[in-house]
């Protein structure tokens, strides 16, 4: 019953991990395009770039508002369905974990006056001003909740006494060794993911209703910012195998299927395991899997059989590191070829193809997100926190987890249906373009009273 408990507890767990990233990844990524588009737009003096503030932002308040539902639920199971692991580390992470809250208030506080106050200000630079907290606390939240995360990876700033952590510091907690390089990831990740979602809007739309200038100048716009943090995430992920080379080698060695411990290691890609763990059917790229853990091709990378075979974590994770780094390095594929057509005059960017695969990049991305938070929470098994508390130790012993996944199962289902139909009716009855002529209409209209007032 025990172990049927765990897997329960597994499963809710994923289930609203994988349900709020979408959301989470959301609430990060796309503050920041709001502000670029409406910092533009108000240099050029250009509505459509404003335009297109205004209209992300409406989606965007969507988002927060099944984030938050969903990162409610989080919190409640922590203590629910993880009750010895927050016995066990709750006065460690209490900290990040109000900073969060906070963070998210922070930024809710300065949306809702953003939302309401459009064209109230003679300057229209101090509205703008209003996206600064709100990508700030988005941002924090995501560094503070990711902290968390880089704790049960790289425990630190406590003492281990009787079974229990003392002497405890959260800040040194905090700032383990694992937060830079998870932090750099996750942040990269969402503005890359948010840049690629608007991107893909934009792309379909000219698809289905043909090339019009407002959406020609938000994929222009968006497809740069995904060639930038294209770049970015891949330094991120550069850094992160490092870090997993040197902290947690046996997690780097299961996403590699590297067994033995060798001098320039091969990086192996793609393939599947037999019965006797024999690698068949992989691309091997020599001696490049030394050269990513620590910049030296001939450098010696630890294997996974030097460690103990109860702490081997699944070696099922090769298969999601291989579509997490494939997606990513495909997108700085799809980015680059996008703009070397808007730099090589012959060809025309948004050329059926090139839209197809520009619209492909948004689920990919959201894929991409999906894949490297399971390849971080399953490589770290059997470990809840590493080194101290394996997962077993942590879930509850009640047989109401599995009420509990169907529970949320169904709350998930509604949220994703109800989000999806608010959002079709916010955007599919109201055309950008349509959206554009009723604004400079009522503009011109309010300029006519004004003038006649005088």
């Amino acid at each position: 019953m025990e172990l049927d408990t765990v897997l329960w507890s597994r499963l809710v767990t994923g289930l609203t991990l994988g349900f709020h990233v979408i959301f989470a990844t959301l609430g990060v990524g796309v503050p920041l395009m709001i502000a670029i588009a409406e910092f533009i737009g108000i240099r050029k003096k250009d509505n459509h770039y404003i335009l297109m503030a205004k209209r992300w932002s409406r989606g965007f308040v969507i988002s927060v508002a099944v984030g938050v539902v969903t990162g409610t639920a989080i919190s409640l199971q922590l203590a629910l369905v993880w009750p010895n692991f927050m016995k066990l580390a709750g006065n460690v992470i209490a900290l990040p974990l109000f900073m969060e809250v906070f963070a998210f208030f922070f930024e809710a506080i300065f949306l809702g006056i953003y939302l309401y106050t459009w064209d109230r200000f003679k300057n229209p630079y101090i509205h703008w001003l209003l996206t600064i907290p709100v990508v700030a606390g988005a941002g924090m939240s995501a560094v503070f909740i990711t902290t968390v995360n880089g704790f049960m990876n790289q425990p630190e700033g406590f003492v281990m006494e009787a079974g229990q952590f003392i002497a405890v510091n959260p800040v040194q907690a905090m700032l383990n060794t694992a937060t830079f390089s998870k932090v750099f990831h996750v942040l990269s990740s969402a503005y890359l993911t948010g840049a690629a979602l608007l991107a893909g809007i934009a792309a379909l739309a000219m698809l289905r209703k043909g090339v019009s200038a407002y959406h020609k100048k938000g994929l222009n716009l968006m497809m740069a910012v995904v060639l930038v943090f294209s770049l970015l995430n891949t330094l991120a992920g550069d850094v992160s195998a490092k870090f997993l080379a040197e902290h947690q080698p046996e997690k780097l060695a299961a996403a590699e299927w590297h067994f033995e411990t060798e001098s320039g290691a091969d990086l192996i890609l793609l393939g599947w395991l037999n019965a006797e763990h024999e690698i068949i059917g992989a691309l091997h790229l020599p001696k490049l899997l030394s050269f990513l853990a620590f910049g030296d091709f001939n450098a010696e990378v630890t294997g996974l059989n030097e460690f103990p075979p109860d702490e081997h974590p699944p070696l099922l994770v090769h298969y999601l590191f291989d579509v997490m780094a494939g997606i990513g390095f495909a997108l700085l594929a799809i980015s680059s070829l996008y703009f070397l057509l808007v730099f090589w005059k012959k060809r025309n960017q948004f050329n059926h193809w090139m839209l197809r695969l520009v619209a492909l990049s948004a689920p990919l991305a959201f894929l991409a997100v999906e894949m490297g938070w399971f390849y971080a929470e399953v490589g770290r098994q059997p470990w809840i926190i590493r080194g101290y508390m394996r997962v077993e130790e942590a879930a509850t012993t009640s047989p109401s987890v599995r009420v509990l996944f169907f529970v949320f199962l169904l709350l998930y289902i509604v949220l994703g249906v109800i989000c999806v139909l608010v959002l079709r009716r916010l955007f599919n009855n109201n055309p950008a373009d349509l959206e554009m002529e009723k604004w400079m209409k009522a503009k011109q209209d309010q300029s006519a009273d004004q003038g006649g007032h005088a």
